[in-house]
């Protein structure tokens, strides 16, 4: 037997990728997201100083130096504002404004005060926040040669009386709403500056051409004015059930003339 030479092998038909052995490198980010997101990085701090910087309704600027809880501070108007400061230490704890405005008077409500502007504006903060705006009507007539003097009157169980010439109108200091309003009568003006508290009453001067003195005169507390058998009105906010009034009790019935039976005694029954 003859022995055959080997064959020698086939070479590979497809020879080593060179660049097989090195890993793939990872995808680029689109250049167009990049340049997004560099732009939305330095536009941050602009959005932030303008969403800060935009005028807030009514223009209001309530600025607070110091919180102190459980302690009514004292009020004045300063500089254009309402300040609420520490006495025994002069430190203001709040500051509060309005652009291109300025405070006539303020009014202390239970640790809040209650600040008349002069375009007409009442207003209620606590130091935190303003609570509610209130706008006069026609206030633009009166109100600059008048000023704030006897406008805003408390009357009690959190209802605030505001006077203006023309009507009377009483809001809840908790929440600013209406509660009543007062017209004054044809032909007569109220007088804000004359008005006068006697016990629970308000008494309002109203002058009145060839009118009587009793109607120059009006009498008004928290639940509107005052009148024989009026109806009282629910002031109180919502869920809460106001206090009933103690019944008051009859008048003792006078004792008879002498010679006459008593008739407060019970009579005995005929035999």
């Amino acid at each position: 037997m003859v022995a055959l030479p080997a064959e020698p092998m086939p070479a590979d038909p497809l020879p080593p990728d060179p660049e097989a052995t090195v890993p793939p490198a990872p995808p680029r980010a689109p250049r167009r997201l990049l340049t997004a997101v560099a732009a939305l990085v330095l536009t941050a701090p602009l959005l932030a100083a303008a969403h800060q910087a935009r005028t807030a309704p009514y223009g209001d600027r309530l600025t607070v130096h110091a919180r102190v809880p459980h302690a009514e501070p004292h009020l004045r108007v300063r500089r254009a504002a309402v300040e609420a400061y520490d006495r025994a230490t002069g430190l203001v704890r709040w500051r509060y404004a309005r652009e291109g405005r300025r405070p006539l008077t303020v009014l202390p409500a239970r640790g809040e005060a209650i600040a008349l502007w002069d375009d007409g504006l009442v207003t209620d903060t606590d130091g935190t926040s303003v609570r509610w705006h209130r706008a006069l009507p026609a206030a633009a007539d009166w109100l600059p040669a008048h000023g704030g003097t006897g406008v805003l009157r408390p009357l009690g169980g959190g209802i605030l009386a505001v006077v203006t010439p023309r009507r009377i109108a009483a809001y809840r200091t908790a929440d600013g709403d209406l509660r009543w309003v007062l017209p004054a009568r044809k032909g007569c003006v109220f007088r804000p500056e004359r008005a006068l508290r006697h016990g629970r009453a308000l008494l309002v001067a109203q002058p009145c051409p060839r009118a009587a003195w009793t109607g120059r005169l009006v009498a008004v507390d928290d639940l509107g004015r005052i009148t024989p058998h009026r109806t009282p009105l629910g002031n109180g906010v919502r869920g809460r059930r106001p206090a009933e009034p103690a019944p008051h009790p009859l008048p003792a019935a006078p004792p008879p003339p002498p010679g006459r039976p008593d008739p407060r005694k019970p009579v005995a029954p005929p035999r």
